[in-house]
């Protein structure tokens, strides 16, 4: 939402649900703009980006969307103010694209002195069981057995396994004793040549467990090179003249040099194993032992550096050296097996790999580019290396952004925690110097009591069963023979129906009617309660429990809610009717901006609705005067102001078949008692809302605000 609009965002109805890489573009052009080469989002447009006077993210971490449909009215000055509203799809490291996923920059406000530290300070430190290595290992040392690969991680990560016709007339080695914990070590290397064949061996080395070089030889390929490919091998035709060595005996020399029960130590082994045409069954590949997510590997020389201190692939020596390569990935497993997965995890390799680029990006900036002029290259790193996180971005062009928040911190990071600090101390500092700061990350807290997964599924099951009971209807009284088939293409007619069902247990028989959209059951409300069906006059009215006292302000509150302004719901469509017919029928409808025909996320087939959004909403009511009674290919149309939008509706579909419910019942039904920690909770709710009420108003014109809920998972 801007002061003074400058964002447009097309998406409308179900198609509302954005990843969280676009959000980044998002706030990656709004922050950087074309002159730090920052392309437009995909999704939306930001007009006049020049203009921005700053980008201000607020982030909630334990609210999800259902807060926000649980507490929607307490929400009031959220959902007024905010225009805009999407689905972030879930992800696990959004936030770290942010903060940086364990990186700790200490960036500051100039005009302030601000540090984030303290207090102040947001927490980039990766809890340590969130780490990929910890996960895929546990915190206690472990002997090497554990480390070797998996008959499935072997076929994964396309060893040559025995017995599969992909790798027939592979050579074995012959290894087939049971490891253990003491079996032997071996570091494995080998450098390769582009022959017609294909990849081919030309240098194998062989290290023992205490580095000492047990084979290091050159080999002649077959096949006729192609390409020598000096640079990484440091292979050259003069070098392989006077060498006789053959791959096959090479082979025989290996079978003969490796114990029966060798495990051989690798950087990406496959590769090696499959130059050699050999199979071995155990083997530590240090390329999946340091593990990341995303299925990204690190590479040699940078583990050697950060978790053995040594440089390795010197650019001052021309390709690879095989013995040390083999060497490193030895030392760097037995690192490893020593030193176990949680202190591994503890040099947290991301943070030292970003801040390896983020050097490179200013060695590069300052040493390629004359002062004054724009950074070009430095946010658009090589494919291998891991993205800089958001804010590192903004440092390399000179921007300070500023970190306000709290969150409970890793005891070893550099920034302690003071859980003291009040979400209205944090407003506070962030009314002083928030209109300073060109880029600024703001994070409240509802508190980690308000998480509990006991507390989360109670509100989920309250959000579902008041959900449910405002799509449903109760309608009758009605004759005792009356025509079922009738009855139920007459409220069909006000839209997509889940269920019908009859009451019987009354003394004259009603229908109990489910929508799928909180519209059609509305309009049935407003529309047939009182009017004559079947043969009789009939009452329409939704169930009447504790939790739907308040539903007609609810209602109210929906029809006024920014994001439904300028937007009708039009119902009684045939299901012959296409999205063309739609545009043709409804083209002489003043300021139509955008029609939506909403789809069956399972059939895939279009409901007997539409969507439609005005430019204007005056339009819109204009255009529900003219549509109420219209009729279309023989069908009497209905329309009424939308309600709700698509991201909740796709909310509801996902909840019902995660859940593994049956189609026609959205949520199941219990006795909803209020409790204790949830009033608190409202109150807690009320409050965060009134501090971003405060916190937007002293934002400057052409300010873009964006906030956050990303949930506790």
């Amino acid at each position: 939402q801007q002061k003074s609009c400058c964002l447009s965002a097309p998406l409308f109805g179900e198609d509302c649900e954005i990843s969280h890489d676009q959000l980044y573009e998002l706030l990656k052009f709004a922050a950087l703009g074309k002159c730090h080469n920052a392309a437009q989002p995909s999704w939306c447009r930001i007009y006049r980006q020049s203009h921005l006077a700053g980008v201000v993210v607020i982030v909630l971490p334990e609210t999800s969307q259902l807060h926000f449909y649980k507490f929607y009215l307490q929400f009031r000055h959220l959902r007024k103010v905010f225009r805009h509203r999407f689905t972030l799809t879930p992800s696990d490291n959004f936030l770290a694209s942010l903060y940086g996923e364990g990186a700790n920059p200490k960036p500051q406000n100039t005009a302030r002195g601000l540090t984030s530290t303290s207090s102040e300070c947001i927490s980039k430190r990766s809890d340590l069981q969130s780490d990929p290595i910890f996960q895929k290992y546990g915190g206690k040392k472990r002997g090497l057995t554990s480390y070797i690969l998996t008959s499935k991680e072997l076929k994964n990560n396309d060893y040559p396994i025995k017995g599969s016709t992909r790798w027939k007339g592979y050579v074995c080695t012959g290894c087939d004793k049971q490891r253990t914990d003491s079996s032997p070590l071996f570091g494995l290397d080998c450098e390769m040549c582009l022959t017609a064949k294909g990849n081919e061996v030309t240098y194998v080395s062989l290290v023992d467990a205490q580095g000492q070089c047990l084979l290091n030889e050159l080999v002649k390929p077959q096949s006729e090179i192609v390409n020598y490919r000096t640079s990484f091998s440091g292979i050259t035709e003069e070098m392989l003249l006077p060498v006789k060595t053959r791959l096959s005996d090479i082979q025989t020399r290996l079978k003969k040099m490796l114990p029966r029960d060798a495990v051989l130590v690798g950087h990406s082994l496959n590769n090696d194993l499959q130059a050699l045409e050999m199979i071995h069954p155990s083997v530590i590949d240090t390329s999946l032992l340091f593990a990341r997510r995303g299925g990204r590997k690190f590479k040699l020389k940078f583990l050697a550096k950060a978790v053995l201190g040594k440089e390795i692939q010197c650019e001052e020596v021309v390709g690879h050296d095989p013995a040390e390569d083999a060497r490193t990935a030895l030392e760097l497993a037995q690192f490893f097996i020593e030193q176990g997965p949680a202190k591994v995890a503890e040099l947290n390799l991301e943070m030292l790999l970003r801040a390896e680029n983020l050097a490179e990006a200013l060695e590069k900036k300052n040493t390629l580019q004359p002062q004054g002029c724009r950074v070009q290259q430095q946010l658009h790193e090589p494919p291998h290396l891991s993205k800089p996180c958001f804010l590192e971005c903004l440092q390399v062009t000179g921007q300070n952004p500023l970190l306000l928040g709290r969150q409970e911190l890793d005891s070893s990071g550099p920034c302690q925690s003071n859980l003291s600090t009040s979400n209205k101390q944090i407003l506070q500092k962030a009314l002083e110097d928030v209109p300073l700061s060109t880029f600024s990350i703001v994070q409240f807290s509802l508190g980690p009591e308000n998480i509990s997964s006991c507390l989360l599924a109670e509100l989920c099951e309250k959000v579902g069963s008041k959900l449910t009971d405002m799509l449903t209807i109760y309608a009758g009284p009605f004759e005792e023979s009356f025509c079922l088939k009738s009855v139920k293409k007459e409220f069909g007619r006000c839209g997509p129906i889940q269920s019908f069902t009859v009451v019987t247990e009354t003394y004259q028989p009603y229908v109990c009617i489910q929508y799928e959209v909180l519209e059609a059951a509305q309009l049935a409300v407003e529309s047939l309660n009182g009017a004559e069906i079947a043969g009789s006059c009939i009452k329409v009215q939704r169930p009447v429990t504790a939790a739907m006292l308040d539903c007609d302000v609810l209602i109210k509150e929906l029809e006024l809610d920014v994001e439904n302004e300028g937007v009708i719901y039009v119902a009684g469509l045939k299901q012959s009717v296409t999205e063309k017919d739609l545009q043709e029928e409804f083209s002489q409808l003043k300021d139509l901006e955008t029609l939506f025909l909403p789809k069956d996320l399972q059939s895939g087939k279009h409901r007997n609705c539409c969507f439609l959004r005005f430019q204007e909403s005056q339009s819109a009511v204009d255009a529900l005067e003219v549509i109420n009674g219209w009729t279309m290919k023989g069908s009497k149309l209905r329309s009424r102001s939308a309600l709700a939008s698509g991201h909740l509706w796709r909310w509801i579909w996902q909840m019902n078949h995660s859940n593994g419910k049956q189609r026609g019942k959205i949520f199941s039904k219990k006795t909803q008692q209020p409790c204790d920690c949830e009033q608190a909770l409202k109150k807690k709710v009320e409050k965060l809302d009134n501090h971003i009420q405060k916190l937007y108003r002293s934002l400057q014109n052409n300010t873009l605000c964006v906030v956050l809920f990303p949930g506790v998972n």
